[in-house]
């Protein structure tokens, strides 16, 4: 364990924003990680558990806790029938586990290709991207639970998994993630789901392909849309999606959205087209903050931006959605003493 004072957390974010943590600590093993939970809560500490910084918008004035970065490392595989249960340990960066899934003929991961953050923040909002959801695949998650304060272990339908939410993101603070069981399948293809990836692959959408085209024609779709960190890049210095695409009530849909109807009666349309036919195009903002030129949902920081920039650019996309639509765009990050 490595413990360390006033590190900006601006320089472990992908965003690049946020002040000092009061503490911080580096863990290297799971147990080390709940000891330190512990420790904290039993001295009334703040706590911020902190994988890659992906997902995070942190404020100005920083963490007023201990901050504790997960740096655990680690797999184990096991055979069940045709399908292989892989338990990985929360720190792994995430899309070293997909490449290593696809390389090994795992299929389920494939389709989340090129997502930065770990492995333990991957359950937190349920990550998915074209036509996937890592819910699809996990059996169980491994976490320090902080209120009984003892290791628990919790199975999909104890996650309380939804659209990029779980019980982990619902109830922030409540677990400290340690590891992520997934059952993946032992099969060489895996089924397209979503157009643009079809497109690129030049095969119809429900088509199967080999595990490796479809983790390629995935990682080149999010490269033109500014979606691959790339730290020369300011359009890839963000936290990837800054809203979420909101569920509405069918008579709610502007008119010319798009519109991919749910099994519960309601509607999800798209984030990106509300904001630009909000009047916020590609590129919108100033020299410090603005959205990326590639893909309006992108909030990012453009070399000199504060939180109070990202969040008044944000601010701003919001109140203008709501007043031209009447729908209120909902925050995809998890924000760390400030709110939009």
């Amino acid at each position: 364990m490595l413990t360390r004072s006033d590190v900006l957390l601006s320089g472990l974010t992908t965003l690049r924003v946020g002040g000092p943590a009061r503490a911080f600590l580096e863990v290297g093993e799971r147990a080390e990680l709940y000891d330190a939970v512990a420790a904290a809560d039993g001295a009334a500490d703040p706590v911020l558990v902190l994988g890659a910084g992906s997902n995070l918008v942190v404020a100005d004035a920083g963490f007023p806790g201990t901050t504790i970065a997960v740096r655990t490392a680690g797999e184990a595989a096991t055979s069940v029938g045709d399908s292989v249960e892989v338990t990985v340990e929360a720190g792994e960066d995430w899309d070293g586990l997909v490449s290593r899934a696809v390389d090994r003929g795992w299929s389920g991961l494939e389709a989340l290709s090129g997502i930065p953050g770990t492995v333990g923040a991957a359950p937190v909002q349920n990550v998915g991207a074209y036509g996937r959801e890592v819910s699809e695949t996990v059996v169980a998650v491994h976490a320090y639970d902080r209120r009984a304060g003892r290791p628990t272990v919790l199975d999909s339908v104890a996650c309380g998994f939804g659209y990029r939410t779980s019980v982990f993101k619902a109830a922030p603070g409540h677990y400290a993630i340690g590891a992520v069981t997934f059952r993946l399948a032992v099969h060489p293809t895996a089924e397209v789901r979503y157009a643009d990836i079809a497109a690129r692959l030049g095969v119809p959408v429900g088509a199967q392909v080999p595990l490796v085209e479809l983790r390629s024609a995935v990682l080149g779709v999010r490269a033109t849309k500014g979606m691959l960190l790339d730290p020369a890049d300011h359009d890839t210095w963000s936290v990837g999606s800054f809203f979420t695409n909101p569920f509405l009530a069918p008579d709610r849909v502007p008119a010319g959205a798009p519109a991919w109807p749910q099994s519960t009666g309601s509607v999800k349309t798209s984030a990106a087209w509300l904001i630009e036919h909000a009047g916020f195009g590609r590129g919108h903002g100033n020299d410090r903050v603005r959205l990326s030129t590639k893909h309006p949902l992108a909030v990012t920081n453009r070399g000199g931006a504060t939180t109070a920039d990202v969040l008044a650019l944000a601010r701003s996309v919001r109140d203008g959605v709501a007043a031209r639509f009447g729908v209120e765009l909902k925050p995809e990050p998890t924000l760390v003493g400030c709110r939009l």
